[in-house]
């Protein structure tokens, strides 16, 4: 997913990042603000979801 972000919106990020963690952990932000919580959801998000939504903060 990173590597897709990174393709799509290349000229309007500035730094991703990946944390690594545990407990099933997986949380996206832009912006500083959360748009993906696996951790609330309990699912994995879809790649093309995360990336639209992605595209509608930048």
């Amino acid at each position: 997913m990173a590597q897709l972000i990174l393709d799509k919106f290349k000229s309007q990020v500035g730094q991703l990042t990946l944390i690594p963690s545990s407990g099933g952990a997986f949380e996206v932000t832009v912006n500083d603000e959360k748009i993906y919580s696996k951790l609330e959801t309990g699912t994995f998000p879809s790649e093309s979801a995360v990336v639209q939504e992605i595209g509608t903060k930048l």
